[in-house]
């Protein structure tokens, strides 16, 4: 079993609840710049989080629920082991085997059709 590692903005999350249900390893703030696109905000919180595998898809499930609907739904969440890339939008989850560049496909046009700026689903397969 490999654990799950991965970023949360703060900043994308309605409800703040599932910040307390995952182990925060680091945080780092940002201040907002035009290249963000989220001009309603002054800075971002991006915490590095650590999820067992065993609460993966319950985690991800909560995230889901917890983006932002204010701005458009244009946040996702995403964390990963070797094997897996959990990448989450408000009410999506995809699960992506980290090999599929088709999948990960799926992943950037759906993110795109939310107006999600194509330099950040920045998504590759993982080649061995």
């Amino acid at each position: 079993m490999a654990d799950y590692k991965g970023v949360i903005i703060e900043e994308s999350l309605e409800n703040k609840e599932i910040l307390k249900k995952v182990k925060i390893i680091s945080t780092k703030v940002e201040q907002v710049t035009d290249k963000h696109k989220t001009p309603w905000l002054s800075q971002w919180t991006l915490h590095t989080v650590e999820i067992p595998e065993e609460e993966t898809g319950k985690v991800a499930e909560e995230i889901s629920k917890s983006i932002d609907r204010a701005h458009g739904g244009s946040w996702y969440a995403d964390f990963k082991n070797q094997e897996t890339h959990y990448i989450i939008f408000r009410n999506k989850v995809f699960s992506v085997n980290r090999k599929s560049a088709e999948e990960y496909e799926e992943v950037k046009k759906y993110g795109i059709s939310l107006g999600i700026p194509d330099y950040q689903l920045d998504f590759s397969p993982e080649i061995k």
